[in-house]
């Protein structure tokens, strides 16, 4: 989860909101004319907040929890994945979570009370009654079965009676305050005494580790395992998914290890795009670690099975084990040695404590972000949340400007226009460094922008090793040619192109080409880059190709600087088409021979009038 904003709406709630962000090390949004002092300015509140709370962006809001409410209400959706929202007096007396109270605003607003000297108006029922939350457990600790904690809570709640087992696990010692609970200390064997066999047949308590049990009377038995394990993977290249995943499981059956007991899948850094490892990790829902050669074999000394063909070949004498300790730590033992396949190993380590905080790189991550043309409610909800969730954003620096306080506080690098290799490039080394970037376009990503670039080069090669392995996935936006044809109506109703201008990529002969082609198609065609300080002759051909195929008053909409306050439309005939009229913030959109214009509004007929006559 993205790391929370505290919004500020007045100065009498600045000096609150200051000391919220530095306690939280959050960013300060403040409403422009009414706050002395941010991170970064807004100018409408409820946009504002709608716009955090839609890329997934947690929201402190010290102001009236009114303004927070009416503002998220319209994407009220799936409280599993909706941020935290906490509302914060401007005094600091009082801290409300309004959302997401499991999903930490109850812990958020805990936090900003103690520091603030004020109370947390916690009101979710298991959170009051029962001390703490069954459904969120600590860090290092999963909850084998979620879909039973809401009954669990509501049948503590009614009075029903429970039994409480647990060995290590002192953050269920709250509900010892409540009657009709007994409480057990100790391991698997007062789990199966508790039980007399029943337990292991419903919920597989097997193999050893931190377990913890909340069984209601009569009601759900939840149970919880500490991921105290981490599963070491090797592989051949192009390993089957379903291969390591069937290995993997056979492996933690033989050991009587649960997936819940497994915290990451690990293994070395030459893998870290290998498909059937990242699978596993998606497969087990949990992350996917990597190191390089040098640090796993560190850990040769502790190897079952070490192996010199191993380490001629990649540098140490064992991955699967090897990453298996190494991310586990030095009190680590391991619990299942090196099992094998035709193209598959597994390890399994157990670290002495639940894993919180896992050693080892991220495969890193680029995301293709198209913004669209600029104002935010063409920003698709996805694009938002990658930009939210990216540790660094990279781009053009008019583009990355244009995404406001939503870029505030995040690292960012700003590249020239013509800079275009620099950046992609730039942007897959720092994701090979374990990074999750954003590279910034406008638009669409893959329409005319970085997208193509980015997998150019990857396929060309020419990158480091790290930089090569990374995740790359893009957001669809919103391209000009679908905002000019929004604002003009449905010039898009049949067939269309886009074609650029430009001869900087693509040669002059091969634009005249496709323009005919084009032409003769009778497509109605949207001309991106059509001109530029230097370049004013191929647009004027282009109208004259254009004229030699459709009528010469075929509608012809120049749409400039989209969804930005100085947007302009204007309407021309084809034969009427200045180039003066036009600059490379215009987005030329041209008619086909059916193409219509009536008042201000343009539509190409798709022929269902025709349809219909026919009987169809």
């Amino acid at each position: 989860m993205a790391d929370p904003i505290v919004l500020c709406l007045s100065r009498s709630g600045e000096a609150t909101a200051h000391r919220v962000a530095s306690a939280l090390g959050a960013s300060v949004h403040g409403r422009t004319g009414r706050v002395g002092k941010a991170d970064a300015f807004f100018a409408n509140a409820l946009d504002h907040t709608r716009n955090l709370f839609a890329a997934g962006v947690p929201v402190v809001g010290v102001c009236a929890a009114g303004i927070l409410i009416r503002a998220v209400a319209p994407l009220l959706n799936d409280k599993r994945t909706e941020p935290p929202v906490v509302a914060v007096a401007d005094d600091g007396s009082s801290v409300v979570p309004l959302l997401g109270g499991h999903r930490g605003a109850n812990r958020l607003a805990r936090e900003i009370a103690v520091v603030l000297g004020g109370s947390a108006a916690v009101t979710t029922a298991g959170d009051v009654a029962l001390g703490l939350s069954l459904d969120e457990p600590p860090a290092g600790w999963r909850l084998t079965n979620p879909d039973d904690a809401k009954p669990a809570m509501a049948a503590l709640l009614s009075g029903a009676s429970a039994t409480v087992v647990y060995d290590r696990a002192e953050w269920l010692a709250p509900l010892a305050e409540r009657e009709n609970t007994r409480i057990v200390q100790g391991g698997l064997d007062a789990l199966r005494r508790i039980d007399a066999g029943g337990l292991e047949r419903e919920t597989e308590i097997t193999g050893q580790g931190w377990h913890a049990m909340v069984e209601i009377e009569g009601g759900p038995r939840l149970l919880y395992r500490a991921q105290q394990c981490t599963l070491g993977v090797g592989c051949a290249r192009g390993c089957p998914p379903e291969e390591l995943i069937a290995l993997a499981s056979k492996a933690m059956d033989r050991a009587m290890i649960s997936p819940a007991d497994v915290a990451a899948v690990v293994s070395l850094d030459l893998k870290a795009d290998e498909v059937a490892m990242n699978a596993l990790a998606a497969h087990l829902d949990v992350p996917f670690r990597v190191f390089d050669a040098t640090t796993l074999e560190r850990e040769a000394y502790r190897l079952a099975n070490p192996s010199e063909v191993v380490f001629a070949e990649v540098g140490c004498h064992g991955v699967a084990e090897g990453a298996a300790l190494a991310a586990a730590g030095s009190k680590a033992e391991l619990v299942v040695e090196k099992q094998k396949t035709a193209n598959a190993t597994v390890a399994i380590a157990r670290a002495a404590e639940p894993i919180i905080n896992l050693p080892g790189r991220k495969r890193g991550r680029v995301s293709l972000v198209g913004i669209g043309p600029g104002q935010a409610a063409w920003r698709t909800p996805e694009a938002s949340r990658m930009i939210a969730d990216a540790e660094e954003l990279i781009g053009y620096g008019l583009y990355i400007d244009l995404l406001g306080p939503l870029a505030a506080g995040k690292p960012r690098h700003d590249y020239p226009l013509g800079g275009e290799e620099a950046r992609c490039r730039f942007a897959l080394e720092q994701a090979g460094k374990g990074r999750d970037v954003a590279l910034i376009c406008s638009g669409d990503a893959g329409i005319y922008a970085m997208g193509a670039l980015v997998f150019e080069l990857l396929d060309k090669g020419g990158l480091s090793d790290a930089a090569s392995r990374v995740e790359v996935v893009s957001a669809p936006g919103v391209s000009a040619l679908q905002a000019a044809a929004a604002r003009a109506g449905a010039p898009l109703g049949h067939d269309f192109c886009a074609i650029s201008l430009s001869d900087l990529l693509t040669p002059r002969d091969d634009i005249l080409r496709r323009i005919g082609a084009a032409a003769e198609g009778d497509f109605v065609i949207a001309f991106y880059n059509p001109v530029s300080k230097t370049r004013r002759t191929l647009l004027a051909e282009a109208r004259e190709i254009l004229l030699g195929h459709r009528p010469a008053d075929t509608p012809v909409l120049l749409a400039s600087s989209l969804g930005r306050p100085e947007e302009k439309l204007v309407y021309r005939d084809l034969s009427a088409l200045q180039v003066d009229e036009v600059d490379m913030l215009t987005v030329v959109l041209i008619g086909s021979s059916q193409s219509r214009l009536v008042g201000d509004r343009m539509y190409t007929p798709r022929g269902y009038a025709k349809k219909m006559a026919s009987g169809e």
